[in-house]
């Protein structure tokens, strides 16, 4: 192999030749493996308590890991590894292909995706279904493809691209786990087992990120945290007649919303505590207002509003770009995502129901601490409870672990920024756009901790109403072809 210089930029014929290479992948090898992948309902643990008995987890994760020994890339090494009681993680090693790359102390490039998926959702357009993989107009629809099971596809084809056209990279560890949608709770436990395996991991590349738009490459430069749990209040043991209970046995939903308006101010959405805020780093803001001035309206017209019976589309909380990015990225904010208690409306008799529990989704800031947050909010919704119902907040996670802390990008070293920016134009013919992100990756948290020296390239392909964990996800396959392209390019130049 003749190995080029890694200190020389890619010349335009060579970023082309990484193009080439990946749109071809992408058409021949990846939309397929994709469209096999979504027909598989591979819950997150969380969403499927009997995973380990369904088998569709171990399924994606045995189908992604043939898909890369079959590659044959030389020097790769994969293990599927396994605790007892955990979901798997694909592990895969990749020697340089740089002289001494090998070497103790040598810098490894660190590539993250996970493969277990959101639960159905309803609402899918009626020739779709979240198991039921269509490709229409370069999207590919279905459930998890874009979040992010085509993350270790395109991993393992970047290094390919780059070993095809003799440009030399440095050495390559894969982390493709099975957890992430449950808050990546089994996570931790690899890490540490895999830890001296990783080597001296000088760049992570994270692809389970969004975009803006679908015109350039996008940087995520922080990621919100969260807190996620159930909030029950019991005031009966049993149901009892409206007629004769109401008015005198408190409604446990009026007592839910009571203990709610501790935390939220129902008017506006914000939140109360100060301990669930964060100070906006000066960088932040400048970042905010660029990508401000990039997509202007599309920050808040890029979701699917109803409409009234007027025919007037539903409004946000706030249009001014500035402001709506803030709202998503740096502020904290609560959902309810589920119910229980409740009978379905066909079942729904004069009956004062014996309790209401509420999921909540609590996003945090990406300064805030998110084992610390779990307790406050639980002591904030459980202390002095309203007539002294019974009332508890059980947080996901495990005890000291509870919920997963955001993150926020260390300062680029200049070979990123300058890498970033050539790989968007080479690939996307537009400059890098930098936007921080309202979902959240426990990973990078811990890899920022472990690794305190790294660079972090944190991307992805989910962009406008590619709607992740909603219905009618889809993959926006052609960005995908450019964004593998991307990040080869990068990892070309990294040091």
């Amino acid at each position: 192999m003749n190995i080029r210089d890694r200190n020389l930029p890619l010349q335009p014929e060579q970023a082309g030749a990484l193009a080439t290479f990946a749109d071809r992948t992408w058409d021949e090898e990846i939309v397929p493996a994709l469209t096999r992948y979504i027909t598989i309902p591979a819950k997150s643990p969380m969403f499927d308590a009997d995973w380990q008995r369904n088998g569709h987890i171990e399924r994606v994760i045995t189908d992604a890991a043939a898909w890369v020994e079959s590659k044959r890339v030389a020097g790769l090494k994969l293990e599927v590894v396994r605790i007892a009681g955990r979901t798997p993680v694909i592990f895969f090693e990749v020697d340089s292909t740089r002289p001494g790359g090998n070497s103790p102390g040598a810098q490894t490039i660190c590539l993250y995706g996970h493969l277990d998926k959101q639960p159905e959702f309803s609402g899918w357009r009626s020739d779709l279904g979240p198991w039921t993989p269509i490709y229409e107009d370069g999207k590919l629809y279905g459930r998890g493809g874009a979040d992010d099971g085509y993350a270790v596809y395109a991993a393992l084809t970047a290094i390919m691209a780059l070993d095809k056209q003799g440009i030399a990279r440095p050495r390559c560890v894969g982390i493709i786990e099975s957890c992430e949608e449950s808050g990546s709770f089994d996570l931790p436990a690899y890490v540490d087992a895999l830890r001296p395996r990783l080597g001296d991991v000088g760049l992570v590349v994270c692809l389970d990120s969004g975009a803006g738009n679908y015109d350039q490459l996008w940087l995520t430069t922080s990621l919100r945290g969260m807190v996620s749990g159930v909030l029950k209040v019991e005031v009966l043991t049993e149901g009892v007649h409206s007629g004769d209970a109401s008015g005198l046995v408190p409604s446990s939903f009026r007592v839910l919303r009571h203990l709610l308006d501790r935390l939220e101010d129902s008017a506006t959405g914000r939140l109360l505590p100060d301990s669930f805020h964060c100070a906006l780093p000066a960088a932040c803001v400048k970042q905010v207002r660029a990508t401000a001035a990039i997509l202007g309206e599309m920050v808040w017209k890029r979701y699917p509003w109803s409409c009234g019976a007027d025919g007037t589309a539903a409004l946000p909380t706030t249009s001014d770009p500035v402001e709506a990015l803030l709202d998503r990225t740096w502020r904290p904010t609560l959902s309810v995502t589920g119910v229980d208690g409740f009978p379905e409306m066909k079942n729904a008799g004069n009956v004062l129901r014996p309790y209401t529990a509420f999921k909540l989704s609590l996003r945090l800031p990406p300064l805030v601490d998110a084992n610390a947050a779990a307790l406050n909010l639980k002591a904030l919704l459980e202390d002095n409870a309203p007539y002294n119902a019974r009332v508890t907040f059980e947080p996901d996670g495990e005890a000291g672990a509870y919920g997963a802390t955001g993150w926020n990008t260390p300062d680029l070293s200049p070979w990123l920024t300058d890498a970033l920016n050539a790989a968007s134009l080479a690939h996307y013919g537009a400059p890098l756009g930098y936007m921080g992100q309202g979902g959240t990756i426990p990973l990078m948290s811990m890899l920022q901790k472990g690794f305190p020296k790294a660079q972090m390239m944190v991307c992805g392909v989910l962009g406008p109403k590619s709607n992740a964990h909603g219905p009618n996800e889809f993959l926006h396959v052609p960005y995908g072809k450019r964004l593998t392209a991307a990040v080869a390019q990068v990892m070309a130049a990294c040091p």
